[in-house]
């Protein structure tokens, strides 16, 4: 197995990244008239059957009787997806490549867009543990990168933000309810902040790292920075923030992105860590909502899995924690409101609280509470009722109804 620590940034812009080890860098070549072919390949990875720690945080099976992801469409913008690694099979749609034009989207020379999705959706294998939170969603890929760093060095390709920006566009006009960007910029864009705000007004759920650049001064990461978008830092397994996060108001709530187990492109598996690894399990988390509860718009999913996160050991925001640590069980099944959204979160909803179909939404529930009041008024006077002839009754017969004159 392989442990690195990645996520892509986008070319153009001046970045820096946090070094990864082990996972080979990738480049690749143009040819005429084809896609390049990965030049160099991947370590060899072998399945992995132990359980890795974050199905013992969040045991897929109590959420698989309530929702799998099915008939959901989450795009993951990054390296590609490898569609044929037997968990993705079948689950892979045709997508596009905005690196090399012509291909579709389901090849992976980096392996970082593969281990995304496979947290998503890897369906369940015999002998093997690992698989995703919702692992009947489709994963439409966007290919964005192929860019890696090793040893502090990078490699390997990336589109411009003006390309990137069309990709968040390509993958909302192609019918994406979740958008997954595990893919960094340290620069704000008009071009992405435009597309950022075209996908929110489209009612898609955008789900973004926030990068891994904690030890460098926390430069703002985007699109996680962008209002409307989901931005998410990492913890281990002790629940304690991953020393690489990092942390500022774009932090929204965390997930697992230390040491996490993610399906490698042909087959097999590695570790992995990193940002990039903390989003698709809340991506994850959204298509379950999307599924379970499809009357919510996306703001409203939003809103759901910041109120629905446990508490963090660290200080909220500042500590690089948000909301607090994700929990999907907890956001698709309550249905109290949790803990207060942060200003974010609000800033996301405002549009959504002159949208006239939530208007109707929130009238409607306000004539069932009515209703339900009426009933339950009802019901009490009606008990009060049986009471109090249960107590005259017996009195009553016993006095053959006389009326009780003064002593």
């Amino acid at each position: 197995m392989s442990r690195s620590i990645a996520c892509p940034v986008l070319a153009g812009l001046t970045v820096t990244l946090l070094a990864g080890a082990a996972t080979p860098a990738v480049a690749a070549v143009a040819t005429s008239g084809a896609a390049p072919a990965c030049t160099t390949p991947l370590a060899p990875v072998r399945p992995v059957a132990a359980l890795p720690w974050p199905q013992q945080r969040y045991d897929p099976a109590r959420l698989a009787p309530l929702a799998t992801g099915a008939g959901v469409t989450v795009a993951v913008v990054d390296s590609g997806v490898d569609r044929a690694h037997p968990q993705l099979a079948g689950r892979v749609l045709a997508g596009t490549d905005l690196l090399d034009p012509g291909g579709d989207g389901r090849r992976d020379c980096a392996g970082h867009g593969t281990g995304v999705a496979s947290i998503i959706a890897a369906a369940p294998r015999p002998g093997v543990a690992f698989h995703g939170l919702a692992p009947d969603a489709r994963i439409l890929p966007v290919r964005v990168s192929e860019q890696q760093v090793v040893q502090g060095r990078e490699s390997g390709r990336t589109v411009s933000a003006r390309e990137f920006a069309r990709a968040i566009r390509w993958a909302v006009d192609h019918d994406a309810d979740v958008v997954n960007l595990s893919v960094v910029l340290y620069a704000d864009d008009p071009q992405v902040r435009s597309a950022v705000r075209y996908a929110v007004d489209r009612n898609v759920v955008l789900v973004a790292a926030a990068g891994n650049l904690h030890d460098s001064g926390n430069p703002r990461p985007f699109p996680a920075a962008y209002d409307g978008v989901l931005g998410v830092g990492a913890v281990g397994a002790d629940g304690g923030r991953a020393a690489f996060s990092q942390t500022g108001p774009y932090v929204d709530l965390v997930a697992p992105g230390s040491a996490v187990l993610t399906a490698a492109p042909g087959q097999g598996h590695h570790r992995v860590e990193g940002t990039s690894y903390a989003a698709p399990f809340v991506a994850a988390t959204a298509a379950l909502l999307r599924q379970y509860r499809p009357e919510l718009t996306a703001a409203q999913v939003a809103e759901r899995i910041i109120a629905t996160a446990d508490p963090a050991p660290g200080a909220g925001h500042g500590g690089g924690y948000g909301s607090g640590v994700l929990n999907p069980y907890r956001a698709v099944t309550e249905t109290g409101g949790g803990r207060t959204p942060g200003p974010r979160a609000v800033a996301a909803l405002a549009d959504d609280r002159a949208d006239p179909a939530l208007v109707a939404r929130q009238a409607r529930r306000a004539t069932a509470r009515d209703r339900a009041l009426l009933v339950g008024a009802v019901i009490g006077m009606a008990a009060g009722a049986v009471v109090l002839l249960a107590l005259v009754l017996p009195r009553g017969a016993r006095r053959r109804w006389r009326p009780a004159d003064p002593a």
